[in-house]
């Protein structure tokens, strides 16, 4: 695919990954607009390259409108980029966190998805990406939270590819290992194999060009990922196990 002239909407674009993604695709050509609920943060970004459409993504009434505002000012829409997420470290079980989680990374995505599926199934065209995590594969301790709703993404996605197949949509899953954002910043543990989100940006642009079904970066955590999945569950649990 030539992202020249291509049509794009990022969503969650005020920083990290989303923000380096927005600044990639402008240079490849692309017409691009960004959201987020920092609109102060979304115009640094987007200086005068990019339209800016603010936008809370678990405010479920605002989407319809987000979505029309961004098909006015780039004269259409080929490519959504849901890219908005939540994280935060679990010490211990912490139930309203969780809803949190929830409520950004599933409710937010399912809303964006609720509003994108339905314009792009009418075009008979376009593309979804998702941006997941290598968290979704197995369970993590501290990320329990976060890593069951990037589970549900892997499956969400994974069902809407078959399912927007017949109508000439393209859903891309996107992994990310580590990235250096503001997300990740806090974070109090080893991040191996992590890398810049410009890295990340060049990753995703390349494989919406090549319009792949899923793409896992770097590929270090691509090949570290792919193993932890054929541990078994209780040799899992044990090498995850605190030590006292």
């Amino acid at each position: 695919m030539d992202l020249a002239g291509r049509r794009v909407w990022i969503i969650g674009a005020s920083s990290g990954i989303g923000a380096a993604l927005a600044t990639e695709l402008v240079e490849r050509g692309a017409a691009v607009a960004i959201s987020a609920r920092r609109a102060d943060d979304l115009r640094a970004v987007a200086g005068d390259r990019m339209a800016v459409v603010p936008l809370d993504v678990t405010d479920a009434a605002r989407v319809p409108d987000a979505l029309a505002q961004v098909v006015e000012e780039l004269g259409g829409l080929d490519i959504a980029v849901l890219s908005a997420g939540y994280w935060k470290q679990m010490d211990d079980f912490d139930v309203e966190s969780f809803h949190r989680h929830v409520e950004v990374n599933l409710g937010g995505f399912a809303n964006c998805l609720g509003a994108v599926i339905p314009f792009l199934r009418a075009r008979r065209a376009g593309m979804i990406v998702g941006i997941a995590s290598v968290a979704g594969y197995r369970g993590l301790p501290g990320a329990e939270a976060y890593g069951a709703t990037k589970a549900a993404q892997l499956n969400l996605l994974e069902s809407l590819r078959a399912r927007l197949r017949p109508n000439g949509v393209d859903v891309l899953t996107v992994c990310p290992g580590f990235v250096e954002t503001e997300m990740t910043s806090e974070n109090s543990f080893p991040m191996p194999f992590i890398v810049s989100a410009e890295e990340a940006a060049r990753s995703i642009a390349n494989g919406i060009e090549k319009r792949s079904a899923r793409i896992v970066f770097p590929w270090q955590m691509a090949l570290l990922m792919k193993a932890a999945t054929l541990v078994p569950d209780r040799l899992w649990a044990l090498a995850l196990t605190p030590r006292s």
